[in-house]
Order: structure tokens, then sequence, then C-alpha cells
């Protein structure tokens, strides 16, 4: 049996203790017994809230310093440090109110337990903490608030002109992602076109679509500045790529975005884990359907030159799917054709 389960047997038994204990005090009170029960009742309340206290912050130490680390992967995008000294900050102004608050309460718990004799002291009012502990937490939580909306704004504002452009699609039960051709224009897109083989749903009469093409997993060159611009083909998911502190929704019917500049490869980090078989990944984070867990792709940051090379390789769309180039000229030459006999006919009409 691990520890972990030999602590949660051990606070199940000290849980079953304290209901045994609190049914005898009950059964005795009803059955006529003195009044000097209800102060053992106390006693053993109040010690047992001490007792949980220690045991239960012992095990939340324990199990955060076991999986600190499955909890903080190492960073590897630029903005990830400002990030994580913005979450660090925040915990642990909020850690040290919370453990402060939670040791006043089981303490007083403890040292004002019910005693014979004992007037309870009413206290109304006082402006003064009144106003220390609303101005204090006040100004605190505004400099938080204030630090993360900065970091934020610098995050999803304007990336640089020249990020490397892809977009991600989330769909159930995957991703799709699609990368600009030798124009770095993404051309339009249209999801009345959506079908089994169009699943990006391209308009290939735009002219810009026709180098873009789709990849099976992410690139992205390191030290570059990466724009992603996200969206849903059905409901809500969410870009998560922890290694890189990014995490941002993908909302049907509302385009978001997410930049950030890598600054480690996938061979990098690899060394730095000791782990030949790790790979960067991108995961949906918000519960979308049955298939949820299948939405995983995975991210390679490659080396400038190396990324240059793999972009050269890939075939645009409608070069590896010709029928459906062919379809949409057959449409076009239809519409062209079209206009040209309704501009035709009042000038027939009018030449009669």
């Amino acid at each position: 049996m691990t520890a972990l389960g030999i602590l949660l047997v051990l606070v199940l038994l000290l849980v079953v203790f304290g209901l045994l204990f609190r049914l005898q005090i009950l059964t005795s009170i009803f059955s006529g017994s003195s009044a000097r029960d209800f102060g053992m009742s106390n006693r053993v309340n109040a010690v047992l809230l001490i007792l949980f206290m220690v045991i239960g912050g012992a095990a939340f130490a324990w199990s955060f310093g076991d999986n600190f680390n499955k909890m903080n992967p190492p960073i590897a995008s630029v903005h990830g440090h400002a990030t994580e000294r913005m979450f660090w900050t925040t915990m642990i102004i909020i850690g040290i109110v919370f453990v402060l608050t939670q040791i006043a309460l089981f303490v007083y718990s403890y040292k004002y337990q019910h005693k014979e004799g004992r007037r309870a002291y009413f206290f109304p009012h006082n402006n003064k903490i009144e106003i220390i502990w609303t101005v204090i937490p006040a100004i605190v939580m505004a400099g938080l608030v204030f630090a993360g909306w900065k970091e934020w704004t610098r995050i999803t504002g304007p990336a640089p002109k020249d990020s490397v452009v892809l977009e991600v699609m989330g769909k159930q039960f995957n991703w799709l992602v699609r990368y600009p051709g030798a124009d770095q224009k993404l051309g339009v897109v249209n999801y009345r076109m959506i079908d089994a083989t169009n699943e990006f749903g391209f308009d290939l009469t735009d002219k810009s679509g026709l180098d873009d093409f789709v990849a099976g997993e992410i690139h992205v060159p390191k030290g570059h500045p990466v724009l992603l611009k996200i969206r849903s083909r059905d409901v809500l998911h969410a870009v998560y790529m922890p290694h890189f502190r990014v995490q941002m929704y993908a909302v049907p019917g509302m385009p978001t975005k997410f930049w950030f500049t890598p600054t480690k490869t996938t061979d990098e980090m690899r060394a730095q884990l000791g782990n030949p078989k790790f790979n960067y990944e991108l995961a949906c984070n918000q519960i979308c359907g049955r298939g949820h867990f299948a939405m995983k792709l995975n991210i390679v940051v490659d080396e400038p030159d190396d990324y240059v090379a793999w972009y050269a390789q890939q075939k645009s769309f409608s070069e590896q799917n010709p029928d459906v180039l062919a379809s949409f000229k057959q449409k076009e030459e239809k519409l062209v054709v079209k206009e040209a006999a309704a501009v035709a006919t009042p000038a027939t009409k009018a030449s009669l």
C-alpha cells in the first residue's frame, strides 16, 4: 500500500472514531446522563479539530511537494517566466492568508470551547478592523489584477510582424492545423464547404488559400514569435500547451488568438528531462464530449534551419487534393458564364 493510501486509511479511521464518539455522547444525553457529557463532547471535538489541522496540513504539504514537478513542467517560452512569477506571487499571498486564517479557525475552536460558567463576549462592531480588512485586501487584489491584465494584454495583443502564423481549429475530437503558403497569408475558409476531405472548409476561389497546407502536427521555430489563430468547429475547446504556458479557449463563432516565443527545441527539452521520448503537447482541457481524452496533438520545436527545411517540404491542400480544386474551378467557370449571360441579356434587349 502506498503512503497516500495509508494516510487516507488513518484519516478515515479518525473520522469514524469521531463519529462513534459523538454517537455515544448523544446516546448518553437522550438516556438522561449528566451535563458533564456536554463538556466531554466539546473537549473531544476540540482535540479532533486540532488533530485534523495537523494531519491535514501535513498531508497537504506532502502531496504538494510530491507532485510539484508534475504541476510545474519546465518553461519553454519567453512569456512563460513572467506568467510563472505572477502565478506564484498570487499563490504565495493567498496561501499565507489561507494558512493563517485556517490556523486561527482551528485554534480558536479549541481555545474557546464550551466551559461551564464562562460567558461569551459580545463584540458587535469595530470601524478600525472593518477598514483594515477591507482596504488592505482591496489594494493587494487590485495590484494582482493589474499585473495579470498587463501580461494578458501583451500576449493577446498584436503579434510581431515577422511572426510565424498558423491556425488551430478544434473539433470533436481532434485538432486541425493550417499554415499559410509562400504568400504568408491564410486564405478564406467557409464552414459551408466543410466535408470529409475539406475538413477546414477551404474556399479555393480565394487565391491566398491555394498555397495553404495542413499538417498532422505543429512545427514552430525556436526563438521566433509564433501567432496562433484559434477557432472551433463545433463546441467549446481550449488550446492548452503547458510547457509554453499557453492556454486560450477555442470558441465556436468567435476566433481567438495567442502569440508566444518558444525558447527550447524538442531535442533540448528531451536532454534536459533525460527522456528521449518526450514531446511537447497541445491538449484540450475543456471537457467537450465523450472523446475529449483524444484531443491531443504533438508540437515540434525545431531549430530555425530545420523548420525552414520542414516548411519547404510541405504540399498545399490544393496540390494534394486536385479533385477539390477542379470542383472549385468548375463552379467558378459556371459563375463567370452566368454573369456574362446576365450582362449580355440587357444589351441584347436594347439592340432589339
